[in-house]
């Protein structure tokens, strides 16, 4: 995994300040986390786990403590569900979210992130096709005429299968 830029705090800052005033400007609508979840396509739950994982920017607060969502957090929430369809954990989704705000990174890191995924998907295609393999030798073996103390599945889990081929 390719190391990321880390931001100094006052970057952090400065984009989170910058993210609420473009919510002022940008989005006059304010959404509470009920509206907020609809939207986005996740529920309440999910929000407030991407919240605590500071993949979200930080909502406002009314003075009644009710969070205050945008747009533009409607925007990250989507932006994180689609990285997910795509493969990514969510370490990697905050990795690609520092990147897209960092103004010294350019397309060449996020690709590298893509490449990265692209070879790690690769590999449990081809673990899953070893598995089938194995799965498919298991079952021409199985005889389903016979008691489960026979089956050559469950001895094979359990050890005994290879064993007796041995012993042959």
């Amino acid at each position: 995994m390719v190391a990321i830029k880390t931001q100094p705090a006052a970057a952090v800052k400065q984009w989170y300040w910058r993210t609420k005033t473009e919510c002022l400007i940008l989005n006059f609508m304010s959404y509470k986390i009920g509206k907020t979840a609809e939207l986005a396509g996740v529920n309440k739950e999910t929000i407030r786990y991407y919240e605590k994982r500071k993949l979200i920017s930080p909502p406002a607060r009314r003075r009644s403590g009710y969070r205050e969502f945008s747009r533009l957090h409607i925007d990250e929430i989507k932006f994180i569900k689609r990285a997910q369809e795509l493969g990514f954990t969510l370490s990697e989704i905050k990795e690609l979210l520092q990147l897209k705000v960092d103004e010294d990174t350019d397309c060449k890191e996020v690709r590298s992130r893509a490449e990265e995924k692209r070879k790690a998907v690769s590999r449990k295609i081809e673990n899953l096709v070893e598995i089938k393999k194995a799965l498919e030798t298991l079952i021409k073996r199985c005889k389903s005429d016979r008691s489960t103390n026979e089956c050559a599945i469950l001895k094979t889990l359990n050890g005994e299968y290879e064993d007796e081929q041995r012993d042959t």
